[in-house]
């Protein structure tokens, strides 16, 4: 297996690509043969090494991770480790308030922020014994202004947004996993762009702490493999429960293991004519290898249902954009009245904007939009295990600038028409990192019925795990 360590375009294929893991770690912590102190010391060498392109990074608090990560050595050689993520380095995208670390959400408005309190999921993850190395990158207020991160497998490219330095942490191979949030696209397209597993729950099975301001964010998993994903899920949800009202997340405190399924659909959506051949093409290998192991496979000219469930989504991305600019705009709009020059034009245009031309009436119409998708997305639930579509219409974009005296790019971290649906929906969904286009990281994407995270894990571990990756 060869490793990514060069700061220029370095060919990418899943196959011989190795990613960071951590759960293979552990039974040399247990045995002394190596220690969560010197296993940190490993990632904050490759952080060292890599950050001056990769730029994942917005805070690094080093001397805090040492002292964590000698606590969790002395309590794996006393054999009293607190979780099966205890000493595992992570990184926490810098929308989630820490108590030791500033937070300040990408934003000029929020320079020095530093409200010294923990995030739910992060005060979980401090309980479970994990070392939280520091702060990810996140893209303005977590909306669609570009971050300076770069892909780590070509610097030209985005790593995708909104969790931007939480994906590309990841693909770097700084550390094994990193919390994300997604809204839109903001945690799968990352996942797919940086070729790492991704974790996009249910809605509400992560308890989001104080981000209890918009209807369909997510707290989420970013990791080397399956199985560290889903060990931080559980290690949040399992202390944390979900957000107030909602059922948390569910399922074995152990990875599950992998499950074929006995039918899954084939779904499009509107981003199909986005898609590029070649991209498409990889994407109908695997699923030619779905069926041949034996999987039922359901598009929409097989099945009424898939079409009427195809038919729904034309026009979710803009109808999420929608949802998300009406309910972001009350959480800022006070301080964007009052400090103007500190928020970008991009934020202003599709937050505020949007925002003002929705109204409350029109907000309202899509929530019962929203409604109507969700009950026919729940129709189709009845007759497949999973849904299968690509998790980004393509591998990582060319990083580009808005034209002077043009209106602002709409989607400079690329484009998130495959992400929606599972936003929109409250749906588990799963990046499985199994395609190579052109030397460039691009996923699979699993997505299941809400609250069914654990049985969705499963079927993307079984893909992840049995069907060959495909590099066009």
């Amino acid at each position: 297996m060869t490793r990514t360590t060069t700061h220029e375009h370095t060919p990418y294929h899943p196959g011989t690509v190795e990613a960071l893991r951590f759960h293979t770690a552990t039974a040399a912590f247990r045995d002394g043969t190596d220690s969560p102190r010197e296993y940190l010391e490993r990632c904050l060498t490759t952080i060292a090494e890599r950050e001056p392109v990769v730029r994942a990074w917005v805070v690094l608090n080093e001397k805090a991770a040492r002292q964590q990560a000698d606590a969790s050595t002395e309590r794996w050689r006393r054999g009293e480790p607190l979780s099966p993520v205890d000493g595992l380095p992570i990184g926490i995208k810098d929308l989630l308030e820490t108590r030791d670390m500033p937070t300040q959400m990408g934003c000029a408005a929020f320079a020095g922020n530093f409200p010294k309190r923990d995030n739910a999921a992060v005060w979980a993850l401090r309980r479970a014994g994990a070392v939280i190395v520091g702060k990810t990158v996140t893209t303005e207020l977590g909306g669609p202004e570009p971050s300076p991160t770069t892909n780590p497998f070509d610097p030209r490219r985005t790593p995708g947004g909104s969790s931007s330095g939480s994906g590309a942490a990841v693909g770097a191979r700084m550390v094994p996993a990193t919390i994300a949030t997604q809204t839109g696209g903001s945690l799968m397209r990352p996942a797919s762009f940086n070729g790492v597993w991704g974790l996009k729950p249910s809605q509400g099975a992560i308890n989001r702490g104080e981000r209890q301001t918009a209807s369909m964010t997510t707290h989420g998993v970013h990791a080397g493999s399956a199985e560290d994903m889903w060990l931080v899920a559980v290690a949040i949800a399992s202390r944390a429960g979900g957000d107030p009202g909602r059922p948390a997340l569910h399922g074995p405190a152990t990875p599950p293991p992998g499950r074929i399924p006995s039918t899954v659909a084939v779904i499009e959506t509107e981003a199909w004519a986005r898609l590029d051949p070649v991209s498409r093409s990889a994407f109908e290998q695997v699923v030619a290898q779905v069926e041949a192991a034996g999987v039922s496979i359901l598009r929409r000219r097989d099945d009424a249902v898939v079409e009427r469930f195809e038919q729904a989504l034309v026009g979710v991305t803009d109808l999420g954009s929608e949802i998300l600019a009406w309910e972001h705009s009350w959480a800022f709009r006070d301080l964007a009245t009052d400090r103007p020059d500190d928020f970008s034009a991009r934020v202003k245009r599709f937050f505020f904007d949007t925002a003002d031309r929705l109204g409350a009436a029109g907000y309202e119409e899509a929530l019962r939009t929203r409604a109507a998708v969700t009950a026919t997305y729940a129709l189709l639930g009845t007759r497949v295990d999973a849904v299968l579509l690509p998790t980004s219409s393509g591998p990582a974009p060319v990083r580009s600038g808005d034209v002077p005296g043009e209106p602002p790019v709409r989607w400079p971290t690329g484009d998130p028409g495959f992400n929606f649906p599972s936003s929109l929906l409250g749906a588990p969904a799963v990046n499985v990192p199994l395609m190579a286009v052109g030397g460039l990281p691009f996923g699979l994407q699993v997505m299941g019925q809400p609250g069914t995270d654990a049985r969705t894990v499963a079927i993307a571990r079984w893909m992840g795990e049995n069907l060959v990756p495909v590099g066009v």
